[in-house]
């Protein structure tokens, strides 16, 4: 019998390119050990089973089922049945602030809810796939076609039952609801941050890139994100820097130069604020490097 196949972290692009919105329709791989990335994650599952272990709860959902949630927090998709096949896509922070969700979804999920639905049919199984074949035909017209009507749909969430879980925040602040000129303010730091995140950039430069002062940058992202923006750029960093450990020479001093660390340090320290270890364990886990 052949040896079931793993996902690995770094064998897709998501991790390194968050600027990237990337589509799949396929059979789901199990992973073996919890990655991130600094997209929002949408999974509709077409066949079958599987079941996620998120940062801090674990769903199983099966066929007919849809879920939406951050993927800057670590997650793992642990199991899935022989049959299981799934679409989705991973949206960058731009396109998810184009959402017109209600404040308290958009909260939430940046602070780690996953959004859970029933409510789909047959049209999502159809549309999924079509999508994924737009996205990837190489037609710019057709991939903006797809992207706007998967943002629809994901918005249409709000007229249907969805649950959020856990139910109830952990020790979260829920946030208030922007207008739209903040999100849009969010939106442009989230592109100037995903373009020069490998740099030596600061909240000066981020401001200066949506056009408003520096404090008043700190606040609205952070409120509209749950996260300040140094650790968004840290973010950004890791899951660059995830992708480069999987490679069997990896040198950790380098990739963390490479990355837009400092220092190894600095490295190190936010590596194992996010995965609970060190980068070269990490690496060790999932290239078998001494």
């Amino acid at each position: 019998m052949p040896e079931r196949p793993f996902y690995q972290p770094g064998a897709s692009s998501v991790e390194g390119l968050p600027l990237l919105l990337q589509t799949f329709h396929n059979h789901p791989l199990v992973m073996l050990k919890p990655h991130w990335h600094a997209q929002v994650e949408v999974n509709f599952i077409m066949c079958g089973a599987v079941h996620y272990r998120m940062n801090d709860h674990a769903i199983s959902l099966s066929a007919g089922e849809m879920c939406l949630f951050w993927g800057g927090l670590p997650h793992q998709m642990d199991d899935a049945s022989d049959d299981a096949v799934f679409a989705g896509a991973h949206l960058p922070l731009v396109h998810f602030f184009r959402l017109h969700l209600p404040a308290d979804i958009r909260n939430r999920l940046m602070t780690g809810a996953t959004l859970v639905t029933g409510a789909t049919d047959q049209s999502d199984s159809h549309n999924f796939e079509r999508w994924n074949r737009y996205v990837r035909s190489g037609d710019p017209a057709k991939a903006e076609h797809a992207v706007n009507e998967l943002l629809l749909r994901l918005e249409r969430v709000r007229f249907e039952p969805y649950r959020l879980v856990p139910e109830t925040p952990i020790g979260q602040d829920a946030g208030s609801p922007f207008d739209q000129q903040s999100l849009r303010n969010v939106g442009r730091m989230c592109d100037f941050i995903a373009e020069n995140f490998l740099y030596d950039i600061d909240c000066v430069d981020i401001a200066a890139a949506a056009d408003i002062h520096p404090k008043y940058a700190m606040n609205t992202f952070k409120k509209s994100t749950g996260m300040t923006l140094n650790e968004y750029v840290n973010l950004l960093r890791l899951s660059y820097a995830q992708a480069l450990l999987m490679h069997q020479d990896a040198n950790v001093l380098r990739v963390a130069m490479d990355s837009g660390f400092g220092s190894l340090s600095a490295f190190n320290k936010s590596f194992r604020k996010l995965a609970g270890m060190s980068p070269s364990d990490f690496r060790r886990g999932v290239t078998g490097a001494r």
